[in-house]
């Protein structure tokens, strides 16, 4: 999608308020719903994805499962809103070895597992209003030992509220970036589409994801055919095993 395009400082491929956020997504919803609302925190249209079930309600880019996006730049930012439930993101990139790799980041989980196609690994998200800033090349060269190339495709699942997704070729400061990627809004802005007119006020928290000291790696078999980003039914069975196991010990 973006293999031709000039790639430098900011590249967006979700803005909640624009008039088509979802225009390079498509959606899965199953017991869950997508929908655009008007968060009270800070007074602007966010994304909401919630489901009973984080496995079967997601959104995912490119929407034609046979495209690529091809974005080179090393830095994935995400501006989101924790709803303290469970939830997790997931993206495919393509490293020197020509190989797909996969990172899944969830909030219920607590080890990072290194595996030869995928990695997992744990995020603690502040209350309200957080920026994720996630490190390709240096989460690829240390899961891997590889080259970050490109990102191929990208998922969020429930639960969550997004204001925008995009990349960048470094982290950049405050006073460095427009105002409608800045976790921290202007008291003054320019209103986007739908917006209620009051002033937003907001005390957001930035989030690094950072791995866990202790990297649990799992031998598995090296397969000639590489897994599927979606993977519908062995993620549904996997974080089902997760939540019964969670809720059982609230229960308890």
């Amino acid at each position: 999608m973006f293999k031709n395009t000039y790639q430098r400082g900011f590249l967006s491929i979700l803005y909640s308020c624009g008039s088509s956020p979802l225009e390079l997504w498509d959606m899965h919803v199953k017991n869950g719903y997508i929908r655009r609302i008007t968060d009270e925190e800070i007074k602007s249209l966010a994304l909401e994805i919630a489901g009973t079930n984080v496995a079967t309600t997601y959104i995912y880019c490119p929407a034609d499962l046979k495209k690529v996006l091809g974005i080179k730049l090393p830095f994935l930012i995400i501006i989101i809103k924790n709803m303290k439930k469970y939830f997790t993101f997931e993206i495919t990139i393509l490293d020197d070895k020509n190989m797909h790799r996969r990172f899944r980041v969830s909030n219920f989980q607590s080890t990072t597992r290194v595996r030869p196609f995928s990695t997992s690994m744990p995020i603690r998200l502040s209350g309200g209003w957080n920026q994720i800033q996630f490190n390709l090349c240096d989460f690829t060269r240390r899961a891997y030992g590889t080259n970050y190339i490109e990102t191929i495709r990208m998922q969020i699942h429930a639960n969550c509220r997004i204001r925008r997704i995009y990349f960048a070729d470094r982290l950049y400061s405050e006073d460095e970036m427009p105002e409608d990627f800045k976790l921290f809004f202007p008291l003054h802005r320019k209103k986007c589409v739908r917006e209620e007119k009051v002033l937003p006020i907001v005390v957001a928290k930035e989030s690094i994801i950072e791995p866990e000291v202790s990297v649990e790696e799992t031998i598995e078999p090296l397969i000639s055919k590489e897994p599927d980003l979606i993977e519908k039914e062995m993620i549904e069975m996997r974080l089902e095993k997760v939540e019964k196991i969670i809720e059982r010990q609230i229960e308890e």
